[in-house]
């Protein structure tokens, strides 16, 4: 399946300009060194809730950026930063297979959750409210919004888009979301497809079944299926994008947050 992020914008594809917002690209620095990301927050506000945004296995392109940009117009600092820099340009792969392979089988949980830890801490001297975080995925992002969710008790909420819930990408991912709910630090709002075939209905039964047996947070955590979207759903520069489930979905998610932060 070829692909093209950037250049491969369909019909519906959205662009939130940046208006009132202070937003761009930057070096994060991180554990080992900077690595590329990219922020919008409204301008000359102090003090805004911190949403990290974090990237499908494309990386971080245009619609990442814009969905900070979609935040930031909320009133949210948000920021997204490059978790695969390190494994290489997701921008030369033409197949999801290879891609995943390559680059995003090799980015470690490990890795992933010292940059967006680094990604706190810089937003926190920049200004942002970090002890109101959230934290929210698309796609490979899902999965990590989940396992961040776990991992951080400084995080207060998060929103998984169609994340993985039972298997990860690759053998550096030794847990997964189903492996954790028991033990969430935040309640987490899980968005999926029901005609997504690569997260199966049965791993969204199980993955319920786990949040209902776990702690306070996990019990408060929720999961909506909308039953005729397909993976992807959100991502409105790919043929996926279902518009009246993405709408529905983001105002969810802005409630959501509003509720815990």
């Amino acid at each position: 399946m070829a692909f093209s992020p950037i250049t491969g914008a369909a019909p519906t594809t959205i662009y939130t300009d940046g208006a009132g917002l202070a937003c761009g690209e930057f070096q994060m620095p991180t554990f080992d060194g900077t690595i590329t990301a990219y922020y919008a927050r409204p301008d000359g506000k102090q003090g805004a809730p911190v949403v990290l945004v974090i990237q499908e296995v494309f990386g971080l392109h245009e619609h990442i950026r814009d969905v900070c940009r979609r935040f930031a117009k909320e009133g949210y600092f948000a920021v997204a930063v490059n978790l695969f820099e390190r494994q290489g340009d997701c921008n030369q792969y033409t197949d999801v297979p290879t891609l995943i392979k390559e680059i995003v089988s090799k980015a470690s949980d490990e890795q992933v959750m010292a940059d967006l830890d680094a990604s706190v801490a810089w937003v926190r001297e920049q200004g942002g409210d970090t002890e109101r975080l959230a934290v929210t995925g698309f796609c490979w992002g899902g999965r990590i919004t989940w396992m961040y969710a776990e991992h951080n008790p400084a995080c207060r909420v998060g929103a998984a888009w169609y994340g993985k819930l039972v298997v990860g990408h690759g053998p550096l991912q030794k847990r997964n979301p189903i492996d954790v709910a028991s033990t969430l630090k935040a309640p987490v709002l899980g968005l999926y497809g029901g005609q997504d075939a690569g997260i199966p209905l049965a791993d969204v039964e199980r993955m319920q079944a786990a949040l209902a047996q776990g702690n306070e947070q996990a019990r408060a955590s929720k999961i909506i299926v909308y039953p005729e979207s397909n993976h992807a759903f959100y991502s409105d520069y790919r043929g996926s994008y279902n518009e009246p489930d993405a709408k529905d979905a983001w105002q969810r998610t802005l409630a959501w947050f509003d509720t815990y932060l």
